[in-house]
């Protein structure tokens, strides 16, 4: 991956960070009257031509404003984003919530899955290692512009019956759910997902291991999902299924 400037970092985060809120790509004016980077605006646009060539920005569909490409998301979240970790009260009251299920491995994934559906306002999945998918929340996408695509939306719906697309692509990423991992979140994004109509969407997961019970939990909602606050909740869910069946 080629190494950015201190300048052109500064440029893709505050690109990213307006994508995200305002679900538009982003012009050169808008990064010159909401940012103070104290450069012009000319060379702002010479610095965002800069990071389309390095794959990190695209061009907008219908505007000459820029989007964050896969990459450019990946980097975000790996390098830039300062999560925002839940309250201490939030995570004891999840755990009281699904805690009656501990020992009934079933009802806990889909207790867990529904609780982890309503904390990030997108659609969670969980799956287990014997080929079960758990989902809740798909009402929640169409609150996104994203799913305002109904081609968009009824592809995500028509593949949660089709858990082999889930572990298909789990596998081409290189998650080994045998092995869970305490590694960094896992996120695929756009062309990640392999298909035409999930380009808008992204899926950020991460393994667990509760007792003999292996798998993933995640969410699946819009490229731009607001990573700070949805990947700590990710983790905290996928450790909380590994320590409470323990």
């Amino acid at each position: 991956m080629a190494e950015l400037t201190q300048r052109q970092i500064k440029i893709l985060k505050c690109i990213t960070e307006e994508f995200i809120e305002s679900a538009s790509p982003v012009g050169s004016e808008t990064l010159e009257r909401k940012y103070n980077l104290g450069i012009s605006s000319a060379t702002i646009r010479n610095e965002m031509a800069a990071l389309t060539q390095l794959g990190f920005l695209k061009k907008g569909h219908l505007s000459a404003g820029r989007c964050p490409t896969s990459m450019g998301l990946k980097y975000y979240v790996r390098n830039l984003m300062t999560p925002k970790n839940m309250s201490v009260g939030d995570e004891i009251g999840v755990k009281e919530k699904v805690w009656n299920y501990r020992n009934e491995f079933e009802k806990l994934l889909k207790e867990t899955t529904r609780e982890l559906a309503q904390k990030t306002r997108s659609l969670a999945i969980a799956t287990t290692d014997q080929g079960s998918i758990y989902s809740y929340g798909a009402s929640n996408l169409l609150e996104e512009p994203e799913f305002y695509n109904i081609d968009v939306t009824k592809t995500v719906l028509s593949l949660l019956d089709n858990p082999n697309f889930w572990f298909d692509i789990i596998s081409k990423a290189g998650v080994n759910t045998e092995e869970p991992s305490s590694q960094l979140i896992h996120l695929l994004v756009g062309e990640d997902l392999g298909m035409e109509h999930l380009e808008p969407c992204g899926f950020i997961y991460q393994t667990y291991q509760a007792g003999p019970h292996r798998g993933i939990v995640g969410v699946i909602g819009p490229a731009r999902v607001r990573y700070q606050v949805v990947i700590p909740v990710v983790d905290y869910f996928a450790e909380l299924i590994s320590t409470i069946t323990g």
